[in-house]
Parts: structure tokens; C-alpha cells; sequence
């Protein structure tokens, strides 16, 4: 498989759970550990020599396009796709589409803070639609996500949670339309088709859904 180039990074979440503090900013702005969230999440794509990045954009939109428009690290190059509704995570991918080529993308979760370092994301096999990153499930989610066994995620399960990172073949959307939609729905698809592989990660790794987890990551010692 060629060397990924393109990643696409999902923000156009209101951040409900994150209220107030996203009443007025975009979660991908909100400070963590010294600096917007997106700013680590650009540095961490451009560290793995990603050379485009699309962001999915909503609520608050114009503050993110200044703030990437402002920023003086040219790298990665960066395009948005606005979304006049939430398209939720499946139909904001399926949106952005046109922008993101015909070549397998790096996909990451706008709520995400870890010290995985992306360019050891391994690459995708050829018999799966999607590749993703996997945590043990940490104490403070209610249910995991996945089991996972020999490479591939074989069911639906409570031992692994999803990290939010994944590689995905944009023929994964093959019939899906420009609708609001949870990407979990093609995962699922995947999984029953036993087109889905994966990796561990045993690392730090939060997502940072409230106002408590915006707490642990900005006193965790890393």
C-alpha cells in the first residue's frame, strides 16, 4: 500500500457534553495541556508527514477556518468541508468525500488526546475495508467496544474501546448517501463481514467527552 497522505479530522460536533465551555468555543479549541486540542492534532499529522488534512466543520465553524488560517506551520495543508447541518460522523466522511481521493485516509476523532505516534499506525491489510487503533477499555467508560483476536476485530464486545484513529478505503461508503448517520453503522457491516482489522494500543489514549476528562488530561503526567 503507498504511504498515507491524507487524513481527515471530524469537528463539527456541537461538544454537548462539554457545555459551557463549547457555548462559545469549538471543542477542537479548547485548551488542553497548553494549546487548542487541534493544534496537537495537527503537529501529530504533520509529524507523520500527512500532507493534507480535512476538517469537517459546524458548529462555530468560522473560529476554526481563523485559527488554521492564522497558523504559521504551513504543514499539513488543510481544506474544509462545511456541513449546513451535522451529518453526524458517516455522512460528514461521505460529505468530504470529493476532497479526500481515491486512496485509503487516515481518519481522526476531533475529541481525542494520546501519545500514540500515528506513523507507527500499521497499514491496512488488503482484505480489510477498515483498519483501527484499539485501547483496552479504561475505567471511567460505562461499555467497550470491540473484541479483538489475531489481527481483526471479531465482534462487538466490551474488552477494547475504538481510540478514534483509523484507515479506511473510501469504497467502505460504496452506497451510503449524504445523510446523517453514525460511521459505528458501517464498522458493525464490517465486522459481520470480517473486513475490519486492528491494532493495540496500550499507551495514553482519552477521549475527552467532559468536562472531568478535560480535567485528567490536563493534570496527567506523560
Amino acid at each position: 500500500m503507498a504511504k498515507l497522505t491524507t487524513a481527515m479530522l471530524l469537528a463539527a460536533g456541537r461538544g454537548e457534553r462539554l457545555r459551557p465551555l463549547t457555548e462559545q468555543t469549538p471543542k477542537p479549541l479548547i485548551t488542553v495541556r497548553g494549546k487548542p486540542l487541534l493544534e496537537h492534532q495537527l503537529c501529530w499529522l504533520g509529524e507523520a508527514d500527512i500532507n493534507t488534512v480535512v476538517i469537517n466543520l459546524h458548529h462555530l465553524a468560522e473560529q476554526i477556518v481563523e485559527f488554521c488560517t492564522n497558523r504559521t506551520d504551513p504543514a499539513p495543508s488543510i481544506r474544509f468541508s462545511t456541513e449546513s447541518e451535522l451529518l453526524e460522523t458517516g455522512g460528514g466522511i461521505v460529505n468530504a468525500l470529493p476532497l479526500l481521493g481515491d486512496d485509503p485516509f487516515l481518519l481522526i476523532n476531533g475529541d481525542i488526546f494520546t501519545d500514540f505516534p500515528l506513523a507507527e499506525l500499521a497499514e491496512i491489510p488488503d482484505w480489510a475495508d477498515v483498519h483501527l487503533l484499539v485501547t483496552p477499555t479504561p475505567a471511567y467508560r460505562e461499555h467497550g467496544d470491540f473484541e479483538f483476536s489475531e489481527g481483526r476485530i471479531s465482534s462487538r464486545g466490551e474488552s477494547f474501546v475504538y481510540c478514534g484513529i483509523a484507515i479506511i478505503r473510501p469504497s467502505l461508503f460504496e452506497g451510503s448517501t449524504r445523510s446523517a448517520f453514525s460511521l459505528r453503522e458501517l464498522y458493525f457491516q464490517a465486522i459481520a463481514k470480517g473486513t475490519i482489522s486492528a491494532q493495540i494500543w496500550s499507551g495514553y489514549w482519552i477521549d475527552i467527552g467532559t468536562a472531568e476528562q478535560l480535567e485528567a488530561v490536563n493534570s496527567a503526567t506523560l
